[in-house]
Protein backbone atom coordinates (compact mmCIF):
# COMPACT_ATOMS: atom_id res chain seq x y z
CA UNK A 1 0.00 0.00 0.00
CA UNK A 2 1.36 3.19 -1.27
CA UNK A 3 1.41 5.72 1.44
CA UNK A 4 2.82 10.19 1.47
CA UNK A 5 3.28 11.55 5.09
CA UNK A 6 2.47 14.86 5.56
CA UNK A 7 1.34 18.00 7.79
CA UNK A 8 -0.13 21.65 8.57
CA UNK A 9 1.52 22.76 11.68
CA UNK A 10 2.13 19.88 12.77
CA UNK A 11 -1.10 18.15 12.67
CA UNK A 12 -0.06 15.01 10.56
CA UNK A 13 -1.23 12.81 8.36
CA UNK A 14 -0.96 9.51 6.20
CA UNK A 15 -2.29 10.16 3.13
CA UNK A 16 -3.60 7.11 0.90
CA UNK A 17 -3.94 6.85 -2.86
CA UNK A 18 -6.91 5.29 -4.06
CA UNK A 19 -8.29 6.85 -7.15
CA UNK A 20 -10.93 4.16 -7.79
CA UNK A 21 -12.06 3.63 -4.00
CA UNK A 22 -10.89 0.14 -4.14
CA UNK A 23 -8.39 -0.20 -0.68
CA UNK A 24 -10.27 -1.76 2.29
CA UNK A 25 -9.94 0.61 4.83
CA UNK A 26 -11.15 -0.45 8.29
CA UNK A 27 -11.03 1.79 11.49
CA UNK A 28 -8.78 -0.99 12.50
CA UNK A 29 -6.25 -0.44 10.15
CA UNK A 30 -7.02 3.11 10.32
CA UNK A 31 -5.70 2.99 13.92
CA UNK A 32 -2.57 0.70 13.21
CA UNK A 33 -1.59 2.81 10.39
CA UNK A 34 -1.64 6.17 12.98
CA UNK A 35 0.16 3.95 15.54
CA UNK A 36 3.20 6.50 16.34
CA UNK A 37 4.91 2.99 17.44
CA UNK A 38 4.13 -0.14 15.27
CA UNK A 39 2.92 2.05 12.33
CA UNK A 40 3.57 5.17 10.07
CA UNK A 41 2.06 7.79 12.81
CA UNK A 42 -0.49 10.42 12.32
CA UNK A 43 -3.28 12.51 13.62
CA UNK A 44 -5.50 10.82 10.81
CA UNK A 45 -5.68 9.56 7.20
CA UNK A 46 -6.50 11.12 4.26
CA UNK A 47 -7.73 8.85 1.37
CA UNK A 48 -7.54 10.39 -1.80
CA UNK A 49 -10.36 8.70 -3.75
CA UNK A 50 -12.71 10.17 -6.83
CA UNK A 51 -15.83 11.57 -5.75
CA UNK A 52 -17.64 9.60 -7.46
CA UNK A 53 -16.40 6.21 -6.56
CA UNK A 54 -16.82 6.87 -2.98
CA UNK A 55 -20.47 6.24 -1.43
CA UNK A 56 -20.18 9.77 0.19
CA UNK A 57 -18.83 11.95 -2.62
CA UNK A 58 -21.03 10.54 -5.25
CA UNK A 59 -23.53 13.21 -4.47
CA UNK A 60 -20.93 16.03 -5.03
CA UNK A 61 -18.89 14.54 -8.28
CA UNK A 62 -20.75 17.12 -10.18
CA UNK A 63 -18.66 19.64 -7.99
CA UNK A 64 -15.46 18.22 -7.21
CA UNK A 65 -13.38 15.79 -8.92
CA UNK A 66 -11.83 14.50 -5.36
CA UNK A 67 -13.47 13.35 -2.14
CA UNK A 68 -11.19 13.86 1.10
CA UNK A 69 -12.30 10.64 3.24
CA UNK A 70 -10.71 11.71 6.50
CA UNK A 71 -10.32 9.65 9.12
CA UNK A 72 -9.38 10.02 13.09
CA UNK A 73 -6.58 8.70 14.01
CA UNK A 74 -8.97 6.03 16.53
CA UNK A 75 -10.91 4.76 13.61
CA UNK A 76 -13.51 7.17 13.53
CA UNK A 77 -14.87 9.90 10.74
CA UNK A 78 -14.67 13.31 10.91
CA UNK A 79 -16.95 15.63 8.52
CA UNK A 80 -13.84 18.19 8.38
CA UNK A 81 -10.69 18.80 8.61
CA UNK A 82 -9.02 21.79 8.00
CA UNK A 83 -5.30 21.66 7.90
CA UNK A 84 -6.42 17.88 6.94
CA UNK A 85 -7.89 19.58 3.26
CA UNK A 86 -4.71 22.18 3.16
CA UNK A 87 -2.33 18.93 2.84
CA UNK A 88 -4.72 17.30 0.93
CA UNK A 89 -4.47 19.51 -1.70
CA UNK A 90 -1.14 20.08 -1.42
CA UNK A 91 -0.54 16.70 -2.97
CA UNK A 92 -3.15 16.93 -5.20
CA UNK A 93 -1.15 19.69 -6.86
CA UNK A 94 2.31 17.99 -5.98
CA UNK A 95 1.36 14.31 -7.26
CA UNK A 96 -0.29 15.79 -10.72
CA UNK A 97 -3.52 15.05 -9.76
CA UNK A 98 -4.73 18.49 -9.97
CA UNK A 99 -3.15 21.35 -11.80
CA UNK A 100 -2.60 24.55 -10.23
CA UNK A 101 -4.91 27.55 -11.86
CA UNK A 102 -6.43 31.39 -11.15
CA UNK A 103 -9.44 29.42 -10.18
CA UNK A 104 -9.81 28.05 -6.51
CA UNK A 105 -10.04 24.19 -7.00
CA UNK A 106 -13.10 22.55 -5.30
CA UNK A 107 -12.48 19.47 -3.27
CA UNK A 108 -15.20 17.63 -1.75
CA UNK A 109 -15.77 16.50 1.78
CA UNK A 110 -18.25 15.18 4.72
CA UNK A 111 -18.58 18.49 5.21
CA UNK A 112 -19.73 19.59 1.39
CA UNK A 113 -17.44 20.95 -0.74
CA UNK A 114 -14.70 23.24 0.08
CA UNK A 115 -12.12 25.69 -2.04
CA UNK A 116 -8.75 25.92 -1.58
CA UNK A 117 -6.26 28.07 -3.28
CA UNK A 118 -1.82 28.38 -3.19
CA UNK A 119 -0.85 31.51 -1.37
CA UNK A 120 3.11 31.34 -2.38
CA UNK A 121 4.58 28.71 -0.13
CA UNK A 122 0.64 28.05 1.83
CA UNK A 123 -2.53 26.35 1.11
CA UNK A 124 -5.74 28.56 1.52
CA UNK A 125 -8.82 26.36 1.68
CA UNK A 126 -12.47 28.11 1.64
CA UNK A 127 -14.68 26.72 4.67
CA UNK A 128 -18.21 27.38 6.06
CA UNK A 129 -18.29 30.74 7.67
CA UNK A 130 -18.24 29.60 11.70
CA UNK A 131 -21.91 29.34 13.24
CA UNK A 132 -21.53 30.63 17.23
CA UNK A 133 -24.47 29.34 18.02
CA UNK A 134 -24.45 28.12 21.98
CA UNK A 135 -22.92 28.35 25.49
CA UNK A 136 -21.26 25.40 27.32
CA UNK A 137 -18.73 24.72 30.01
CA UNK A 138 -15.63 22.81 29.76
CA UNK A 139 -14.35 20.50 32.48
CA UNK A 140 -10.88 20.08 32.65
CA UNK A 141 -8.60 18.38 35.99
CA UNK A 142 -11.79 19.75 38.43
CA UNK A 143 -11.28 22.81 36.63
CA UNK A 144 -14.77 24.32 34.73
CA UNK A 145 -14.33 26.75 31.77
CA UNK A 146 -17.18 28.34 29.95
CA UNK A 147 -17.12 27.75 26.55
CA UNK A 148 -18.92 28.92 23.13
CA UNK A 149 -20.14 26.23 20.80
CA UNK A 150 -19.18 27.06 17.35
CA UNK A 151 -20.19 25.04 14.26
CA UNK A 152 -17.23 24.67 11.45
CA UNK A 153 -18.74 21.87 9.55
CA UNK A 154 -17.84 19.58 12.69
CA UNK A 155 -18.07 20.80 16.56
CA UNK A 156 -16.28 22.83 18.37
CA UNK A 157 -16.24 24.09 22.13
CA UNK A 158 -14.10 27.46 22.58
CA UNK A 159 -12.78 27.94 26.25
CA UNK A 160 -11.01 31.42 26.76
CA UNK A 161 -8.68 30.63 30.01
CA UNK A 162 -9.12 33.40 33.06
CA UNK A 163 -6.49 35.58 33.60
CA UNK A 164 -3.59 34.08 35.78
CA UNK A 165 -4.05 30.75 34.05
CA UNK A 166 -1.11 29.57 31.65
CA UNK A 167 -2.15 27.94 28.27
CA UNK A 168 1.16 25.72 28.30
CA UNK A 169 0.11 24.33 31.86
CA UNK A 170 -3.05 22.65 31.01
CA UNK A 171 -2.88 18.71 31.23
CA UNK A 172 -4.31 17.35 27.99
CA UNK A 173 -3.44 14.17 28.47
CA UNK A 174 -7.17 13.48 30.21
CA UNK A 175 -9.88 14.20 26.96
CA UNK A 176 -11.76 17.52 28.92
CA UNK A 177 -15.40 16.75 29.86
CA UNK A 178 -18.66 18.30 27.83
CA UNK A 179 -22.38 18.15 28.02
CA UNK A 180 -23.52 15.40 26.26
CA UNK A 181 -26.83 17.21 25.35
CA UNK A 182 -24.99 19.88 23.38
CA UNK A 183 -22.47 17.66 21.78
CA UNK A 184 -24.11 14.20 21.42
CA UNK A 185 -21.93 13.05 18.66
CA UNK A 186 -18.84 14.60 20.59
CA UNK A 187 -16.61 18.21 20.31
CA UNK A 188 -12.87 19.29 19.47
CA UNK A 189 -12.17 21.67 22.67
CA UNK A 190 -10.01 24.70 22.18
CA UNK A 191 -8.55 26.50 24.88
CA UNK A 192 -7.41 29.95 24.29
CA UNK A 193 -5.24 33.09 25.45
CA UNK A 194 -4.68 36.30 23.92
CA UNK A 195 -1.39 37.03 22.01
CA UNK A 196 0.51 40.19 21.45
CA UNK A 197 -1.14 42.27 18.26
CA UNK A 198 -0.26 41.09 15.01
CA UNK A 199 0.15 43.42 12.29
CA UNK A 200 -2.68 43.69 9.37
CA UNK A 201 -5.07 41.50 11.72
CA UNK A 202 -8.34 42.22 13.76
CA UNK A 203 -6.99 39.68 16.57
CA UNK A 204 -4.04 37.16 17.90
CA UNK A 205 -4.92 34.30 20.16
CA UNK A 206 -2.84 31.79 21.34
CA UNK A 207 -4.82 27.86 21.41
CA UNK A 208 -4.25 24.38 22.10
CA UNK A 209 -7.11 21.67 21.65
CA UNK A 210 -7.81 18.50 21.96
CA UNK A 211 -9.83 16.47 19.21
CA UNK A 212 -12.34 14.09 19.20
CA UNK A 213 -10.91 10.89 17.62
CA UNK A 214 -7.14 12.14 18.20
CA UNK A 215 -6.53 13.69 21.75
CA UNK A 216 -4.11 16.78 21.73
CA UNK A 217 -2.79 17.29 18.73
CA UNK A 218 0.02 20.58 17.43
CA UNK A 219 -2.98 22.37 15.23
CA UNK A 220 -6.49 21.96 14.06
CA UNK A 221 -7.76 23.75 11.22
CA UNK A 222 -11.19 24.09 12.04
CA UNK A 223 -10.32 24.28 15.42
CA UNK A 224 -8.82 27.47 14.52
CA UNK A 225 -11.67 28.60 12.39
CA UNK A 226 -14.01 28.19 15.38
CA UNK A 227 -11.46 29.96 17.29
CA UNK A 228 -10.97 33.02 14.76
CA UNK A 229 -15.02 33.59 14.65
CA UNK A 230 -15.19 33.58 18.67
CA UNK A 231 -12.44 36.31 18.72
CA UNK A 232 -14.09 38.77 16.34
CA UNK A 233 -17.10 38.20 18.34
CA UNK A 234 -15.54 39.21 21.11
CA UNK A 235 -14.31 42.31 19.57
CA UNK A 236 -17.86 43.04 18.17
CA UNK A 237 -16.71 42.26 14.68
CA UNK A 238 -18.92 40.08 12.34
CA UNK A 239 -16.12 39.81 9.96
CA UNK A 240 -12.09 39.61 9.67
CA UNK A 241 -8.60 38.42 9.98
CA UNK A 242 -7.45 36.65 12.59
CA UNK A 243 -3.80 34.78 13.79
CA UNK A 244 -4.49 31.60 15.75
CA UNK A 245 -1.42 30.44 17.11
CA UNK A 246 -0.97 26.90 18.09
CA UNK A 247 1.69 24.22 19.38
CA UNK A 248 2.48 23.66 15.82
CA UNK A 249 2.77 27.53 14.19
CA UNK A 250 0.52 30.04 12.67
CA UNK A 251 -2.54 29.94 11.00
CA UNK A 252 -4.32 32.75 9.35
CA UNK A 253 -8.31 32.75 9.78
CA UNK A 254 -10.73 35.26 7.30
CA UNK A 255 -14.10 35.60 7.94
CA UNK A 256 -15.99 37.03 5.47
CA UNK A 257 -19.77 37.48 4.73
CA UNK A 258 -20.53 34.10 4.02
CA UNK A 259 -17.67 31.76 4.84
CA UNK A 260 -13.91 31.36 6.21
CA UNK A 261 -10.72 30.89 4.45
CA UNK A 262 -8.03 28.92 6.51
CA UNK A 263 -4.10 29.62 5.41
CA UNK A 264 -0.93 28.26 6.47
CA UNK A 265 2.10 26.10 5.88
CA UNK A 266 0.98 22.52 4.14
CA UNK A 267 4.17 20.02 3.65
CA UNK A 268 4.65 16.48 2.45
CA UNK A 269 7.31 14.75 4.13
CA UNK A 270 8.06 10.93 2.84
CA UNK A 271 6.73 9.05 0.65
CA UNK A 272 6.56 4.83 0.67
CA UNK A 273 5.51 1.60 0.92
CA UNK A 274 3.25 -0.29 4.03
CA UNK A 275 2.88 -3.84 4.57
CA UNK A 276 -0.88 -3.64 5.78
CA UNK A 277 -0.65 -7.32 7.46
CA UNK A 278 2.37 -6.47 9.31
CA UNK A 279 0.23 -3.69 11.32
CA UNK A 280 -1.97 -5.95 13.26
CA UNK A 281 -5.09 -4.13 12.98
Amino acid sequence: MEFTKGHGTGNDFVILPDPDGTLDLTPGLVAAICDRRRGIGGDGVLRVVRAGRHPEGAGLAGEAEWFMDYWNSDGSFAEMCGNGARVFVRYLLETGLATPSGAALPVATRAGVVRARVEADAIAVEMRRPRVYDASVATLGGLTLPGAAVDVGNPHLVCALPAGLELAGLDLTRAPEFDPAVFPAGVNVEFTAPGEPVADTDGHVLMRVYERGSAETLSCGTGACAVGAVALRDAGLDTGTVAVDVPGGRLTVTVTEDSCWLSGPAVLVATGNLAPAALHP
